[in-house]
């Protein structure tokens, strides 16, 4: 038994001499991790700062898939000091264009670098096939994020945050329980997409209902796996009408009109938001708020609209989570109000939360 022991000590051990010298082998300023300047009238919805410089960045994650990336920089930084950073997630079935690029955008204009990333399977990131559900590579995403601006000679390795909106919310969260990279921690209009799934809002879903959805998910992967087509699920209708529930009115009005809608190169208007329906219930394994409690004493800020419909998550999330945290609700705001409005987006907080904690 001892020698047993004894052996499988010694092929760690040796496992981890081979990944120390493959790691010294890895150029962070390698091709794929260089910087394209870009301008924002061709890439944003929004207004940016003239002081904003903006350049696309692409990076790996630790499964080898090519993570896409807006890298927003203020003009006056000098290149040979170390800045805090900030990396922003976009709502599930957005892309970064949509709500993310926003927030790191007006980060930047208060003296942060930020970066607003496209979730594996999403935009301009890696992942087949489109639109694809995966928690735990949508959370390692985020990582990868981490290891990229860390290894950026201008950036602070120990000064780094993150925000979550959305659906990233969660993921940022899952990320943060297992990355102590992650300094300080904020969502804004958090859905837990485990919890979503499994029960949808205010528990409304019974498990028979989940059953069902399940076994045609299961049954669609037949029709996948001998060629047949993809089908998709949920996300944003294509139109309204009179029995339209206002929860999708509200999204409409984000991701169908001018106001939000996105179509990423090589998708289509008739896929944005949809995940593939075989890969959905993946969420139903996802339990990003179990040891929650563990991102303990890395702070934690929960933002979310007093009318937003999806307050339960940051509410929960709140309760689980230990100190320091804090949940702060934005008077007179809807779900996808934060998405956007940047005259309920309480950037102020922000600002003050990561000034204290980075």
């Amino acid at each position: 038994m001892k020698k047993s022991i004894f052996a499988v000590a010694l092929c760690l051990l040796f496992s981890g001499k081979i990944l120390s010298q493959n790691v010294k082998n890895h150029h962070p300023e390698s091709e794929k991790n260089k910087m394209e300047k870009i301008t924002a009238d061709l890439y944003t919805t929004f207004k940016v700062s003239s002081n904003i410089a903006i350049y696309k960045v692409t990076f790996k994650n630790q499964y080898n898939m090519d993570v896409a990336g807006h890298l927003f920089i203020p003009e006056n930084f000098s290149r040979n000091e170390k800045h805090p950073a900030i990396i922003v997630g976009h709502p599930m079935g957005a892309v970064k264009e949509q709500s993310a690029d926003l927030y790191a955008s007006k980060m930047a204009e208060k003296d942060y670098v930020t970066l607003a990333i496209d979730l594996s399977f999403w935009g301009e990131s890696a992942g087949e096939p489109r639109n694809a559900v995966a928690p735990d590579i949508y959370a390692e995403d985020f990582s990868a994020a981490v290891d990229f601006l860390g290894t950026r000679s201008f950036v602070d390795k120990n000064r780094i945050g993150i925000i979550g909106v959305c659906g990233s919310g969660s993921f940022v969260i899952s990320a943060a329980k297992i990355d102590p990279r992650m300094k300080a921690i904020a969502t804004v209009s958090m859905y837990d997409m485990g919890a979503a799934n499994r029960n949808a809002l205010n528990h409304s879903q019974s498990i028979e209902q989940r059953k069902k959805i399940i076994a045609e998910a299961a049954e669609q992967r037949y029709v996948e796996f001998t060629g047949g087509k993809t089908q998709y699920t949920s996300g944003t209708v294509h139109k309204l009408d009179k029995d339209t529930h206002p929860i999708q009115r509200e999204f409409y009005d984000f991701y169908r009109t001018s106001r939000g809608e996105y179509t990423p190169k090589g998708s289509s208007p008739e896929l944005t938001t949809h995940p593939t329906l075989s890969s959905n219930t993946k969420f139903m394994n996802f339990y990003p708020f179990n040891d929650i409690e563990t991102i303990s004493p890395r702070p934690m800020l929960f933002i979310t609209g007093d009318q937003a419909h999806s307050k339960e998550f940051s509410e929960k999330a709140y309760q689980l989570a230990a100190e320091p945290k804090e949940l702060y609700y934005v008077p007179n705001a809807g779900h996808v109000d934060l998405y956007d409005n940047t005259q309920l987006i309480p950037f102020e907080k922000l600002e003050i939360f990561f000034q204290k904690n980075l």
